[in-house]
Protein backbone atom coordinates (compact mmCIF):
# COMPACT_ATOMS: atom_id res chain seq x y z
CA UNK A 1 0.00 0.00 0.00
CA UNK A 2 1.93 3.04 -1.23
CA UNK A 3 -0.89 5.34 -2.33
CA UNK A 4 -3.97 6.37 -0.38
CA UNK A 5 -5.57 8.26 -3.24
CA UNK A 6 -7.64 5.31 -4.57
CA UNK A 7 -9.10 4.74 -1.11
CA UNK A 8 -10.19 8.39 -0.92
CA UNK A 9 -12.37 8.10 -4.02
CA UNK A 10 -16.10 7.33 -3.68
CA UNK A 11 -15.42 3.76 -4.83
CA UNK A 12 -12.59 3.36 -2.36
CA UNK A 13 -14.60 4.75 0.55
CA UNK A 14 -17.53 2.47 -0.32
CA UNK A 15 -15.18 -0.51 -0.30
CA UNK A 16 -13.80 0.50 3.07
CA UNK A 17 -17.33 0.58 4.45
CA UNK A 18 -18.03 -2.85 2.98
CA UNK A 19 -14.92 -4.56 4.38
CA UNK A 20 -15.14 -2.96 7.82
CA UNK A 21 -14.74 -5.57 10.55
CA UNK A 22 -13.72 -8.37 8.18
CA UNK A 23 -12.18 -11.20 10.19
CA UNK A 24 -8.78 -12.50 9.01
CA UNK A 25 -10.27 -15.93 8.31
CA UNK A 26 -12.85 -14.36 5.95
CA UNK A 27 -10.49 -12.15 3.96
CA UNK A 28 -9.90 -14.55 1.10
CA UNK A 29 -13.59 -15.13 0.50
CA UNK A 30 -14.37 -11.40 0.76
CA UNK A 31 -11.52 -10.52 -1.61
CA UNK A 32 -12.62 -13.11 -4.16
CA UNK A 33 -16.17 -11.76 -4.15
CA UNK A 34 -15.21 -8.07 -4.35
CA UNK A 35 -12.68 -8.56 -7.16
CA UNK A 36 -15.53 -9.48 -9.47
CA UNK A 37 -16.67 -5.84 -9.39
CA UNK A 38 -13.60 -3.84 -8.31
CA UNK A 39 -9.91 -3.69 -9.30
CA UNK A 40 -7.86 -6.28 -7.45
CA UNK A 41 -5.34 -3.68 -6.21
CA UNK A 42 -8.11 -1.53 -4.74
CA UNK A 43 -9.68 -4.50 -2.97
CA UNK A 44 -6.31 -5.48 -1.50
CA UNK A 45 -5.72 -1.89 -0.35
CA UNK A 46 -9.14 -1.72 1.28
CA UNK A 47 -8.64 -4.99 3.14
CA UNK A 48 -5.17 -3.89 4.21
CA UNK A 49 -6.56 -0.61 5.52
CA UNK A 50 -9.31 -2.49 7.36
CA UNK A 51 -6.68 -4.59 9.13
CA UNK A 52 -4.76 -1.46 10.13
CA UNK A 53 -7.93 0.16 11.45
CA UNK A 54 -8.65 -2.88 13.59
CA UNK A 55 -5.14 -2.69 15.06
CA UNK A 56 -5.53 1.05 15.66
CA UNK A 57 -8.64 0.68 17.83
CA UNK A 58 -6.46 0.03 20.89
CA UNK A 59 -4.77 3.43 20.45
CA UNK A 60 -7.49 5.60 18.97
CA UNK A 61 -10.79 3.97 19.98
CA UNK A 62 -13.24 2.46 17.52
CA UNK A 63 -15.00 5.74 16.73
CA UNK A 64 -11.87 7.42 15.33
CA UNK A 65 -10.01 4.35 14.09
CA UNK A 66 -12.85 3.33 11.77
CA UNK A 67 -12.70 6.72 10.03
CA UNK A 68 -8.95 7.27 9.94
CA UNK A 69 -6.28 6.19 7.46
CA UNK A 70 -3.12 4.40 8.55
CA UNK A 71 0.21 3.09 7.40
CA UNK A 72 1.79 0.07 9.10
CA UNK A 73 4.46 2.27 10.71
CA UNK A 74 1.82 4.84 11.60
CA UNK A 75 -0.17 2.35 13.66
CA UNK A 76 2.97 1.10 15.38
CA UNK A 77 4.59 4.45 16.16
CA UNK A 78 1.70 6.87 16.67
CA UNK A 79 0.91 8.23 20.12
CA UNK A 80 -1.94 6.67 22.06
CA UNK A 81 -4.91 9.09 21.93
CA UNK A 82 -5.15 9.40 25.72
CA UNK A 83 -1.49 10.40 25.98
CA UNK A 84 -1.74 12.86 23.09
CA UNK A 85 -4.85 14.42 24.64
CA UNK A 86 -3.09 14.85 27.99
CA UNK A 87 -0.14 16.56 26.32
CA UNK A 88 -2.43 18.83 24.29
CA UNK A 89 -4.30 19.89 27.43
CA UNK A 90 -1.03 20.70 29.14
CA UNK A 91 0.11 22.84 26.20
CA UNK A 92 -3.25 24.58 26.14
CA UNK A 93 -2.88 25.40 29.85
CA UNK A 94 0.44 27.08 29.04
CA UNK A 95 -1.39 29.50 26.78
CA UNK A 96 -0.26 27.84 23.55
CA UNK A 97 -2.51 28.59 20.57
CA UNK A 98 -0.35 27.28 17.72
CA UNK A 99 2.07 24.37 17.42
CA UNK A 100 4.55 23.22 14.78
CA UNK A 101 4.21 19.42 14.93
CA UNK A 102 7.45 18.12 13.40
CA UNK A 103 7.59 14.46 12.35
CA UNK A 104 3.78 14.36 12.64
CA UNK A 105 3.35 10.79 11.38
CA UNK A 106 -0.26 9.94 10.57
CA UNK A 107 -1.40 12.88 12.71
CA UNK A 108 -2.29 11.43 16.11
CA UNK A 109 -0.80 14.32 18.09
CA UNK A 110 -2.02 16.92 15.59
CA UNK A 111 -5.56 15.61 16.05
CA UNK A 112 -5.35 15.92 19.84
CA UNK A 113 -3.90 19.43 19.58
CA UNK A 114 -6.60 20.55 17.17
CA UNK A 115 -9.32 19.12 19.41
CA UNK A 116 -7.88 21.25 22.21
CA UNK A 117 -8.44 24.29 19.99
CA UNK A 118 -4.79 24.67 18.94
CA UNK A 119 -3.80 25.52 15.38
CA UNK A 120 -1.28 23.00 14.01
CA UNK A 121 1.31 22.89 11.27
CA UNK A 122 1.89 19.13 10.80
CA UNK A 123 5.09 18.24 8.94
CA UNK A 124 6.40 14.91 7.69
CA UNK A 125 8.81 14.19 4.86
CA UNK A 126 7.28 10.85 3.83
CA UNK A 127 4.64 11.40 1.10
CA UNK A 128 2.37 8.51 2.15
CA UNK A 129 2.53 9.46 5.82
CA UNK A 130 1.76 13.10 5.08
CA UNK A 131 -1.14 12.00 2.88
CA UNK A 132 -2.51 9.90 5.76
CA UNK A 133 -2.22 12.85 8.17
CA UNK A 134 -4.07 15.09 5.69
CA UNK A 135 -6.78 12.47 5.14
CA UNK A 136 -7.20 12.05 8.90
CA UNK A 137 -7.57 15.77 9.51
CA UNK A 138 -10.29 15.84 6.88
CA UNK A 139 -12.00 12.63 8.08
CA UNK A 140 -12.28 13.95 11.63
CA UNK A 141 -13.45 17.43 10.62
CA UNK A 142 -10.23 19.15 11.74
CA UNK A 143 -8.84 20.32 8.40
CA UNK A 144 -9.44 23.97 9.30
CA UNK A 145 -7.03 23.67 12.23
CA UNK A 146 -4.44 21.28 10.79
CA UNK A 147 -2.20 22.33 7.90
CA UNK A 148 -0.26 19.29 6.68
CA UNK A 149 3.00 19.90 4.88
CA UNK A 150 5.22 17.34 3.17
CA UNK A 151 8.73 18.59 3.93
CA UNK A 152 12.01 17.93 5.70
CA UNK A 153 11.44 19.15 9.27
CA UNK A 154 14.97 20.53 9.47
CA UNK A 155 14.05 23.06 6.79
CA UNK A 156 10.79 24.31 8.34
CA UNK A 157 10.62 27.80 9.87
CA UNK A 158 8.76 27.55 13.19
CA UNK A 159 9.14 31.17 14.27
CA UNK A 160 5.43 31.94 13.82
CA UNK A 161 4.31 29.24 16.30
CA UNK A 162 3.89 29.38 20.09
CA UNK A 163 5.30 25.90 20.55
CA UNK A 164 7.20 23.14 18.82
CA UNK A 165 6.43 19.45 19.21
CA UNK A 166 8.95 16.94 17.88
CA UNK A 167 8.42 13.19 17.68
CA UNK A 168 11.64 11.80 16.12
CA UNK A 169 11.62 8.39 14.48
CA UNK A 170 12.98 5.86 16.95
CA UNK A 171 12.88 2.77 14.76
CA UNK A 172 15.25 1.75 12.01
CA UNK A 173 15.79 -1.24 9.78
CA UNK A 174 16.98 -3.27 12.78
CA UNK A 175 14.19 -2.30 15.16
CA UNK A 176 14.15 0.13 18.09
CA UNK A 177 16.82 2.80 18.32
CA UNK A 178 18.12 3.41 21.84
CA UNK A 179 20.76 6.06 21.19
CA UNK A 180 19.00 9.48 21.18
CA UNK A 181 21.56 10.79 18.70
CA UNK A 182 20.53 8.02 16.30
CA UNK A 183 16.92 9.26 16.28
CA UNK A 184 15.73 10.81 13.04
CA UNK A 185 16.23 13.72 13.46
CA UNK A 186 18.79 13.42 16.29
CA UNK A 187 17.84 14.57 19.78
CA UNK A 188 20.47 17.33 19.64
CA UNK A 189 18.72 18.86 16.61
CA UNK A 190 15.32 18.56 18.31
CA UNK A 191 16.69 20.35 21.39
CA UNK A 192 18.00 23.21 19.24
CA UNK A 193 14.59 23.49 17.58
CA UNK A 194 12.90 23.47 21.00
CA UNK A 195 15.07 26.26 22.36
CA UNK A 196 13.97 28.55 19.54
CA UNK A 197 10.33 28.46 20.65
CA UNK A 198 8.62 29.86 23.78
CA UNK A 199 7.41 26.33 24.60
CA UNK A 200 8.32 22.90 23.30
CA UNK A 201 7.73 19.21 23.93
CA UNK A 202 9.99 16.46 22.63
CA UNK A 203 8.70 12.90 22.68
CA UNK A 204 11.45 10.42 23.49
CA UNK A 205 11.73 6.76 24.43
CA UNK A 206 10.94 6.05 28.11
CA UNK A 207 14.32 4.37 28.44
CA UNK A 208 16.22 7.59 27.76
CA UNK A 209 19.15 7.87 30.20
CA UNK A 210 18.63 10.64 32.73
CA UNK A 211 22.06 12.01 31.90
CA UNK A 212 20.87 12.58 28.31
CA UNK A 213 18.13 14.98 29.47
CA UNK A 214 19.22 18.57 28.69
CA UNK A 215 19.62 20.91 31.65
CA UNK A 216 17.04 23.28 30.13
CA UNK A 217 14.34 20.60 30.06
CA UNK A 218 11.75 19.21 32.42
CA UNK A 219 11.49 15.44 32.07
CA UNK A 220 8.17 13.64 32.35
CA UNK A 221 7.49 9.92 32.14
CA UNK A 222 3.92 8.91 31.25
CA UNK A 223 2.11 5.61 31.81
CA UNK A 224 -1.39 4.71 30.70
CA UNK A 225 -3.24 1.94 32.50
CA UNK A 226 0.00 0.91 34.18
CA UNK A 227 2.02 0.62 30.95
CA UNK A 228 4.83 3.14 30.43
CA UNK A 229 4.23 4.77 27.06
CA UNK A 230 6.79 7.52 26.62
CA UNK A 231 8.91 10.26 28.09
CA UNK A 232 8.52 13.94 27.22
CA UNK A 233 11.13 16.67 27.48
CA UNK A 234 9.40 19.98 28.14
CA UNK A 235 10.96 23.38 27.45
CA UNK A 236 9.66 26.68 28.76
CA UNK A 237 8.31 25.08 31.94
CA UNK A 238 10.55 24.11 34.90
CA UNK A 239 14.13 23.25 33.90
CA UNK A 240 15.50 20.30 35.84
CA UNK A 241 12.11 19.19 37.15
CA UNK A 242 11.21 15.50 37.01
CA UNK A 243 7.70 14.10 37.11
CA UNK A 244 5.81 10.85 36.62
CA UNK A 245 2.27 11.09 35.24
CA UNK A 246 -0.25 8.27 35.40
CA UNK A 247 -3.23 8.04 33.07
CA UNK A 248 -6.15 7.94 33.31
CA UNK A 249 -6.35 10.77 35.75
CA UNK A 250 -3.98 12.40 35.34
CA UNK A 251 -2.09 11.85 38.57
CA UNK A 252 1.33 13.52 38.66
CA UNK A 253 4.15 12.86 41.10
CA UNK A 254 6.80 15.59 41.20
CA UNK A 255 10.37 14.80 42.15
CA UNK A 256 11.55 16.41 45.38
CA UNK A 257 15.19 15.48 45.15
CA UNK A 258 14.97 12.90 47.93
CA UNK A 259 17.93 10.63 48.73
CA UNK A 260 17.65 6.92 48.02
CA UNK A 261 15.40 5.17 50.56
CA UNK A 262 17.01 3.10 53.27
CA UNK A 263 16.96 -0.67 52.99
CA UNK A 264 14.80 -2.35 55.63
CA UNK A 265 13.52 -5.79 56.45
CA UNK A 266 10.43 -7.01 54.63
CA UNK A 267 7.34 -5.68 56.37
CA UNK A 268 3.70 -6.60 56.14
CA UNK A 269 3.18 -4.80 52.84
CA UNK A 270 5.04 -4.65 49.55
CA UNK A 271 4.50 -1.72 47.18
CA UNK A 272 5.12 -2.08 43.47
CA UNK A 273 5.65 1.44 42.03
CA UNK A 274 4.12 2.32 38.67
CA UNK A 275 6.55 1.96 35.79
CA UNK A 276 6.56 5.71 35.13
CA UNK A 277 7.60 6.30 38.74
CA UNK A 278 10.48 3.85 38.37
CA UNK A 279 11.61 5.33 35.04
CA UNK A 280 11.51 8.82 36.55
CA UNK A 281 13.64 7.65 39.51
CA UNK A 282 10.95 8.71 41.97
CA UNK A 283 10.77 5.54 44.05
CA UNK A 284 12.05 7.53 47.03
CA UNK A 285 9.01 9.80 46.82
CA UNK A 286 6.71 6.76 46.94
CA UNK A 287 8.66 5.25 49.84
CA UNK A 288 8.21 8.46 51.80
CA UNK A 289 4.46 8.47 51.13
CA UNK A 290 4.02 4.94 52.46
CA UNK A 291 6.55 5.23 55.29
CA UNK A 292 8.63 2.47 53.76
CA UNK A 293 12.07 1.44 52.56
CA UNK A 294 13.61 -0.80 49.92
CA UNK A 295 13.84 -4.58 50.16
CA UNK A 296 17.24 -4.35 48.44
CA UNK A 297 19.37 -1.36 47.41
CA UNK A 298 19.12 -2.33 43.72
CA UNK A 299 15.42 -3.30 43.58
CA UNK A 300 12.47 -0.93 43.10
CA UNK A 301 10.17 -2.72 45.54
CA UNK A 302 9.14 -0.74 48.62
CA UNK A 303 8.20 -2.46 51.87
CA UNK A 304 6.31 -1.05 54.84
CA UNK A 305 4.30 -2.09 57.87
CA UNK A 306 1.70 0.56 57.00
CA UNK A 307 -1.00 0.32 54.34
CA UNK A 308 -1.34 3.85 53.00
CA UNK A 309 -3.21 5.09 49.95
CA UNK A 310 -1.07 6.14 47.00
CA UNK A 311 -1.98 6.15 43.31
CA UNK A 312 1.67 5.69 42.40
CA UNK A 313 2.11 2.11 43.59
CA UNK A 314 0.10 -1.09 44.03
CA UNK A 315 0.10 -2.54 47.54
CA UNK A 316 0.31 -6.27 48.34
CA UNK A 317 -0.03 -7.93 51.72
CA UNK A 318 2.86 -10.34 52.18
CA UNK A 319 2.09 -13.61 53.93
CA UNK A 320 5.29 -15.60 53.35
CA UNK A 321 8.97 -15.05 52.65
CA UNK A 322 10.98 -17.99 51.29
CA UNK A 323 14.44 -18.48 49.82
CA UNK A 324 14.10 -19.28 46.14
CA UNK A 325 12.99 -22.92 46.05
CA UNK A 326 10.43 -24.24 43.57
CA UNK A 327 9.59 -27.34 45.62
CA UNK A 328 8.83 -25.30 48.73
CA UNK A 329 6.70 -22.91 46.71
CA UNK A 330 4.81 -25.79 45.12
CA UNK A 331 4.07 -27.32 48.53
CA UNK A 332 2.91 -24.00 49.94
CA UNK A 333 0.56 -23.37 47.03
CA UNK A 334 -0.90 -26.85 47.37
CA UNK A 335 -1.41 -26.33 51.10
CA UNK A 336 -3.13 -22.97 50.49
CA UNK A 337 -5.34 -24.44 47.73
CA UNK A 338 -4.14 -21.88 45.20
CA UNK A 339 -5.67 -22.23 41.74
CA UNK A 340 -4.58 -18.90 40.25
CA UNK A 341 -0.95 -17.78 40.50
CA UNK A 342 0.42 -14.40 39.41
CA UNK A 343 4.20 -14.22 39.11
CA UNK A 344 6.07 -10.91 39.15
CA UNK A 345 9.79 -10.39 39.11
CA UNK A 346 12.40 -7.72 39.61
CA UNK A 347 16.05 -8.62 39.91
CA UNK A 348 15.53 -12.27 38.99
CA UNK A 349 16.54 -14.19 35.87
CA UNK A 350 13.72 -16.72 36.26
CA UNK A 351 10.96 -16.46 33.67
CA UNK A 352 7.52 -16.01 35.33
CA UNK A 353 5.76 -18.43 32.97
CA UNK A 354 8.36 -21.11 33.60
CA UNK A 355 7.94 -20.80 37.38
CA UNK A 356 4.16 -20.79 37.11
CA UNK A 357 4.25 -24.01 35.09
CA UNK A 358 6.55 -25.76 37.57
CA UNK A 359 4.96 -24.48 40.78
CA UNK A 360 1.35 -24.92 39.71
CA UNK A 361 1.31 -27.72 37.12
CA UNK A 362 -2.31 -28.61 37.85
CA UNK A 363 -4.16 -25.53 39.11
CA UNK A 364 -6.81 -26.51 41.61
CA UNK A 365 -8.37 -24.72 44.50
CA UNK A 366 -10.45 -21.57 44.93
CA UNK A 367 -7.69 -19.22 46.09
CA UNK A 368 -5.24 -16.96 44.28
CA UNK A 369 -1.76 -15.74 45.16
CA UNK A 370 0.99 -13.49 43.88
CA UNK A 371 4.64 -14.44 44.10
CA UNK A 372 7.42 -11.88 43.73
CA UNK A 373 10.77 -13.17 42.50
CA UNK A 374 13.31 -10.69 43.75
CA UNK A 375 16.35 -10.14 45.92
CA UNK A 376 16.19 -9.28 49.61
CA UNK A 377 19.46 -8.04 51.03
CA UNK A 378 21.17 -9.55 47.99
CA UNK A 379 19.66 -13.05 48.33
CA UNK A 380 17.25 -14.58 45.78
CA UNK A 381 13.89 -14.56 47.53
CA UNK A 382 10.24 -15.38 46.95
CA UNK A 383 7.66 -13.13 48.59
CA UNK A 384 4.12 -14.52 48.54
CA UNK A 385 1.00 -12.47 49.09
CA UNK A 386 -2.08 -10.92 47.52
CA UNK A 387 -3.31 -7.44 46.60
CA UNK A 388 -4.01 -5.47 49.75
CA UNK A 389 -7.67 -4.57 50.09
CA UNK A 390 -8.37 -3.05 53.50
CA UNK A 391 -7.14 0.49 54.05
CA UNK A 392 -5.73 1.15 57.51
CA UNK A 393 -4.67 4.71 56.88
CA UNK A 394 -4.85 7.55 54.43
CA UNK A 395 -1.98 9.04 52.52
CA UNK A 396 -1.49 11.55 49.74
CA UNK A 397 -3.65 11.21 46.66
Amino acid sequence: MNDLAPLLTPEGRALLDEVRGTAPADELAVATRLRREHPAALVSAALGQARLRQRAVAKFGAGDAERMFFTPDGVEQSTRASVAAYRAVRLKAMGVTSVADLCCGIGGDAIALARAGIRVLAVDRDPLTAAAARANADALGLADLIDVREADVTEVDTAAYDAVFVDPARRGGRGRIFDPEAYSPPLSWAVRAALKAPHAALKVAPGIPHEAVPAQAEAEWISDGGDVKEAVLWFGTAPGAVRATLLPGPRTLLGRGLPDPEVRSVGRYLYEPDGAVIRAHLVAEVAEEVEGGLVDPTIAYVTSDALLVTPYATAYEITDRLPFNVKKLKALLREREVGILTVKKRGSAVEPEELRRKALPKPQGPHSATVFLTRVAGAPTMLIGAPARAVTGAGPS
